[in-house]
């Protein structure tokens, strides 16, 4: 997911005190109640993306709306692996349904090698992700692009294979990659989250057959729809989830915003 808070902006901060280069530190600061961890397993209809901001989410309805928050920021450089954690604070009600988010890149100037060490310590920041209190779904945000796809699918199998049973994975997809594009078939996660903003060249195309009623060619994309705010989405078919992003805070106003198409 393509946003304000994008790690190439804090790419400077490599050299200083918020990336940690193969060495993970787990800083988030989730204020909520021990009773999270006990939190219902009926999956809300709304999943709201918290990003990287200081967040009070303490308004919402958990049996309504669900809190994706942004837990890491995973910089892909050279043979390194810079790790940001989560450093503003998020509260949320008791009871609300948790979902942790690795948001991964490649740096542009120091391009990956993508090996099998920088793969390990990438999933291994990831898993311990699942060890954060309430937490019962893991998402990986991560743009792979065609030379990244089997890194980006070992890194997934692995994933997988490490995360406690009970633990859902997902991922964010570009819209392509459920249409055209599938790749995405045979992959071993529970969920791939379309994401119908800030899309590519093709974007209007898709929006053309998803407004004609068409849906996505790749199973795992039917689930479940990503929009934001601050765009217009194509048609939305009932009955799957919504994740949805905002580029400003949240607050019960913007709640009002988001559409009840898909309930």
């Amino acid at each position: 997911m393509k946003t304000a808070f994008s790690i190439r902006k804090v790419l400077a901060l490599l050299v200083g005190s918020f990336f940690v280069t193969s060495i993970t530190v787990t800083i988030v600061f989730v204020i909520k109640s021990p009773k999270v961890a006990q939190a219902s397993k009926t999956t809300p209809p709304m999943i709201l993306w918290a990003w990287e901001r200081p967040t009070d989410l303490r308004f919402i309805n958990p049996k309504k709306f669900g809190v994706a928050f942004l837990a890491k920021s995973i910089l892909l450089h050279a043979d390194e692996v810079g790790i940001r954690p989560r450093l503003q604070p998020l509260q949320m009600p008791d009871g609300t349904k948790v979902v942790a988010v690795a948001r991964i890149e490649t740096a542009r100037n120091e391009k990956p090698t993508l090996s099998v060490s920088q793969r390990d310590r990438t999933v291994e920041s990831i898993v311990e992700m699942a060890s954060l209190s309430g937490v019962s779904e893991i998402q990986i945000d991560f743009d792979a692009t065609q030379s990244e796809r089997n890194f980006y699918r070992e890194l997934i199998a692995t994933v997988k294979q490490r995360l406690p049973a009970n633990t859902r994975l997902s991922i964010t997809a570009l819209a392509s990659w459920c249409m055209s594009d599938d790749w995405l078939t045979g992959l071993p996660i529970d969920e791939a989250v379309p994401m119908l903003f800030r899309m590519s060249s093709d974007g209007k195309q898709i929006i053309t057959r998803l407004d004609a009623g068409d849906d996505f060619n790749a199973a795992t994309c039917r689930q479940s729809y990503g929009i934001s705010l601050d765009e217009q989405h194509p048609k939305l078919l009932p009955a799957r989830r919504l994740f949805v992003f905002n580029p400003d805070a949240w607050t019960e106003k913007s709640l009002r915003e988001i559409p009840e198409s898909t309930q």
